[in-house]
């Protein structure tokens, strides 16, 4: 049997563990239940994973996101081991001889949602398995008070009694004491092993900075710490606007967000990692996966819903153990905007009855019945077909998928296929009169092979963008080809999938969700309170708040947080209060200046300024012009 060293050097090239991975991996190893709460970036997935490398048999992994659950199976094939995950994509079928390989084919880890796990198929094919740890990634969906807790997780247990041998590892990047013991205790831990990193981060600097130019301090962010940034946003729209002004201002900048094809993705990514560009503007959907040790700063200019989510995309900065800045930008109206998206749209049970009901209608699925059916699903049209506010409706779908009746997955699915009927010869004859199918043809033919023989799935953007075209022409030109019949066409463009998980019975499946419901929507105040007195309360060390919230009631104040900063600064502002007067009168002396270019001349905060020239303007000393600029009087 390998030492988990030597599998560490072998797979992952490092020859050391980072803090308590060796001991969670002891532990895991001597066959107890094993809790580990390590934050972000502390090396979560190696705890499970050499530990199943270790030892014969398969680790089987339940995973909320298939998104991470797709990464981590990629990245464990690169490195030549055998993974594989069972996600929506597949049939049945296909499911079948998956489950065959986790038993006959020396595959080392399944991965899996807890939905998944329900499936009698399943069931029946993991007894079979040898299987030799059972990781539950992102615990904290079990516990009723975690953040986005999933009630599906409740059944994880189960795997307890299909493989009572296996011992069972729980690990998350954010949890709460209270979070902690629930999860444990429906997992059924007995006597286990709790590892449970310190949240604090020695070298991050946790700033807010209130502004009503967000735009101009991030400006003047990037040209002090000109290294790597992530510049977190709230919608696809402003991640693509604020690339735009800091490229236009002179920045490095790319974008990232869920709309993207994958080779956009790729290409966005690469560049930013490569310090090609020195800004990532993202929305939150950029997150899994990231490993940059360089990123100096981190920007949020819209404040998240929760301490445990800014938590976790603050702490991608500095993880080379150099000094880093995780800045929180605010404005008067932050705190009631924030309220406004996440509070005013909380959907009633009323409202989550009707979405179901209408769901049940769209999709024509009668009373009793649809139970596993997956249908693809357009949002927009739903909303519009019943005259839906898309906020709320948005926020009541995914009530009815964390509560398990529906599974949702929002991801943009092109399943359109094409299929030529004519020979190549014919077909370039045709294209030869029609120049405007001409190019959007040749695209294809380059992209495609063998689609003269089969029915091929194509990404109509991807072609677009290849023939510097729009989606909507070459989808004209598909149908077009269609009614000459030169291509057998499947068009099918929709905004998600959702599959139901129980036979529809209408008021009776929401009733019994509602208690989950209505203690989620309470949580939900909660974590914006939290969020917003962390924002707003100008007088308590922010890495000190912080720990507190996760239960680090003994912490000292950091020195390098933007209020101990200022209390630092207000100890000596009295001492230099005259002196800096003095030299806003010589400037002014030479040119009438702006507020904002005395603050930069000086390298004095714009509120020090408004206030010193508050008093040189009451004082008769100065003057405002008409182009709201000051001068001596």
């Amino acid at each position: 049997m390998q030492h988990p060293v030597q599998i560490l050097e072998r797979y992952w090239n490092h020859t050391s563990f980072r803090p308590l991975q060796e001991e969670i991996i002891n532990a895991v190893l001597a066959g107890e239940d094993t809790f580990a709460l390590l934050t972000t970036g502390g090396g979560k997935s190696i705890c499970f994973q050499i530990p199943a490398l270790v030892k014969p048999g398969i680790c089987i992994v339940i995973s909320p996101l298939i998104a991470l659950m797709k990464h981590q199976v990629d990245t464990l094939k690169q490195k030549g081991i055998k993974a594989l995950a069972l996600t929506n994509e597949y049939s049945y079928k296909e499911i079948d001889t998956m489950l065959d390989n986790c038993i006959y084919g020396n595959y080392k880890f399944l991965y899996l949602s807890p939905e998944r796990l329900q499936n009698e198929l399943v069931q029946a094919r993991i007894k079979q398995m040898n299987v030799n740890l059972i990781a539950v990634d992102e615990a904290h969906c079990i516990s009723q008070w975690g953040n986005d807790f999933r009630p599906a997780y409740k059944n994880i247990v189960q795997l307890r009694e299909l493989q009572p041998n296996a011992n069972v590892i729980a690990l998350t990047a954010s949890a709460t004491p209270s979070v902690i013991e629930d999860t444990m205790k429906a997992l059924d831990f007995i006597n286990p092993s709790v590892f449970k990193a310190s949240f604090k981060r020695d070298h991050l600097a946790y700033m807010v900075f209130e502004t009503e130019d967000k735009q101009y301090k991030i400006q003047k962010i990037l040209k002090k710490n000109a290294a790597s940034c992530i510049i977190y946003v709230r919608t696809r729209k402003s991640a693509l606007e604020v690339s735009k002004q800091l490229n236009d201002s002179g920045f490095t900048s790319t974008y990232y967000h869920g709309g993207l094809t994958n080779e956009q993705k790729t290409a966005h990514f690469s560049e930013w990692l490569a310090n090609r560009k020195q800004v990532m503007v993202a929305t939150n959907a950029f997150g899994m996966g990231i490993d940059k040790a360089d990123v100096k700063t981190i920007i949020h200019i819209n404040l998240p819903e929760s301490i445990e989510s800014y938590f976790q995309e603050a702490g991608r900065a500095g993880r080379d153990g150099q000094k880093a800045y995780a800045v929180t930008l605010i404005n008067k109206g932050d705190a009631q905007f924030l309220k406004d998206q996440f509070l005013a749209n909380i959907p009633t049970l009323v409202f989550i009855k009707s979405v179901y009901r209408k769901l049940c209608s769209y999709f024509q699925i009668s009373y009793g019945e649809g139970a596993q059916t997956t249908h693809q699903f357009n949002f927009n049209d739903f909303c519009k077909a019943y005259q839906f506010n898309k906020i709320s409706t948005y926020n009541a779908i995914q009530n009815l998928d964390r509560t398990s009746v529906i599974t949702l997955t929002p991801q943009f699915n092109n399943r359109t296929t094409i299929k030529f009927l004519i020979s190549n010869t014919k077909l370039f004859s045709y294209i030869k009169t029609r120049t405007e199918t001409n190019t959007i043809v040749k695209v294809i033919l380059r992209t495609y092979g063998g689609i003269f023989d089969q029915n091929i799935k194509i990404d109509t953007l991807l072609i677009a963008n290849k023939s510097s075209s729009t989606e909507s022409a070459v989808i004209t030109v598909l149908k077009t080809l269609e009614n000459d019949h030169i291509i057998a066409l499947n068009l099918v463009k929709t905004d998600a999938e959702i599959t139901f998980i129980e036979p529809r019975e209408d008021d009776k499946t929401i009733n019994r969700i509602a208690p989950v419901i209505k203690q989620q929507n309470n949580l939900k105040k909660e974590r914006i309170e939290a969020m917003l007195n962390y924002a707003y309360d100008a007088t308590t060390c922010k890495s000190m708040q912080l720990l507190a919230y996760f239960g680090e009631t003994q912490a000292k104040k950091c020195g390098i947080c933007s209020v101990c900063i200022a209390n630092k600064t207000t100890n000596t502002s009295r001492l230099n209060t005259q002196e800096t007067i003095t030299k806003i009168i010589s400037i002014l002396t030479q040119k009438e200046l702006s507020s904002r270019a005395i603050s930069d001349a000086l390298n004095i905060a714009n509120t020090t300024t408004n206030e010193l020239l508050k008093q040189l303007l009451e004082n008769n000393t100065i003057a405002i012009t008409k182009a709201n600029t000051y001068k001596i009087k």
